[in-house]
């Protein structure tokens, strides 16, 4: 580990800076001149642009043969965008949460992971799976599109109240603003790549496996766009992009990037054991995770926040005692099966039945 690693580590994070207020400024923008909702842009343009980095990442180690962090960069995305992404949106401020996030993208986002799991318990993601995941992007992107349309007209009265007519449509504001996501895009692209390398040099000098590599470093490295432009989307009050950015990243990560990369492979991707039995549970989990909490007023709040973020801390400590074989792992996952995840599971229950029982009442007296 030299200089040269720190500073290009420190240049990556500056542009993804940069990248995600370009990417998010130009989007936004975007939506108040096409009057489409911010959550469907959040969900396509947002989502695919800051997925970039892992769909580069996720073909040239399937070029490479390196099936582990192909795979690894996307899993481990997934469940640092869920976890860490949302829960520091939500400390930003709390994340309202689109009626649609709950009928549809949460459950497509549900479904497809466990459709990911259901291709690898043979070992392998081979390139029919890859073609079937593909498809998959194409279908759920043009309903996205058809969605848009059929609510435009819908909606432009919300519009119109809630963001003001645009003020200029002309040529040049739509060049500025696609310049905006174009620039914006390849920043992030380009910073991921700088901090990623950087990062997977300082991890291997410490004897890491490249599928640690690809759950932990790799995988937060590709996912800082999404955290940048989420928060920076917070920030700013679009926080219907925020959202929809994490969702649309996470069902891009496994239907287009894996779907891609097990295309392009030349001998499949190969699925470890502990994938199986470990990350893609845990990936479907915190999936599932987002339900009760986002059914609970239809909003993600700042302690539900925190309650993510801690369990990603405690996600990254498992990673790290199983790959430096902990003595202390035995008790930790005892410990994370019988108390903290039952505990957890109660309290996102009890949230759920009481927003109901609420809901109930809240008719009755009208």
């Amino acid at each position: 580990m030299n200089l040269t690693t720190i500073l290009l580590l420190v240049c990556g994070f500056v542009l993804l800076v940069f990248g995600a207020e370009f990417l998010v400024k130009g989007a936004s923008r975007l939506a108040i001149i096409l009057r489409i909702p911010p959550l469907i842009i959040g969900l396509t343009i947002v989502a695919y642009g800051t997925s970039a980095p892992e769909m580069a990442v996720s073909i040239i180690a399937s070029f490479a043969g390196q099936s582990d962090i192909a795979i690894g960069n996307a899993l481990g995305s997934n469940i640092c965008n869920i976890l860490l992404i949302l829960g520091l949106s939500a400390l930003v401020a709390p994340l309202i949460v689109n009626r649609q996030v709950i009928r549809s993208d949460v459950p497509i986002m549900i479904g497809v992971t466990v459709l990911l799991l259901l291709f690898g318990l043979d070992g392998e993601l081979g390139r029919m799976d890859g073609i079937i995941l593909f498809i998959g992007a194409l279908l759920y992107t043009f309903s996205l599109i058809y969605q848009s349309r059929k609510q435009k007209d819908l909606e432009a009265d919300e519009f119109t109240r809630e963001y003001g007519l645009p003020s200029d449509n002309s040529i040049f504001t739509w060049l500025k603003n696609l310049a905006y996501i174009i620039g914006g895009s390849a920043l992030l692209v380009f910073g991921s790549r700088l901090l990623v390398d950087s990062a997977t040099s300082i991890a291997r000098d410490f004897g890491v496996s490249e599928l640690v590599i690809g759950l932990t470093i790799i995988s937060f490295g590709t996912s800082l766009p999404e955290l940048a432009t989420s928060v920076m989307a917070s920030f700013r009050g679009e926080r219907d992009i925020a959202v929809g950015n994490v969702l649309g990243s996470n069902i891009f990560n496994i239907l287009a990037v894996l779907g891609v990369a097990g295309i392009v492979a030349p001998n499949g991707i190969e699925v470890a054991e502990t994938v199986i039995e470990v990350n893609a549970p845990v990936a479907i989990a915190v999936s599932f995770a987002c339900l009760p909490i986002f059914y609970s007023g239809y909003r993600l709040d700042r302690w539900e926040g925190l309650l993510f973020i801690l369990y990603y801390l405690a996600y990254i400590g498992y990673l790290v005692m199983d790959a430096t074989n902990y003595e202390g792992l035995p008790v930790y996952r005892i410990v994370m099966l019988a108390f903290v995840i039952p505990i957890t599971v109660i309290t996102l229950v009890t949230i759920a039945i009481r927003q109901k029982q609420s809901s109930r009442r809240r008719k009755r007296t009208r």
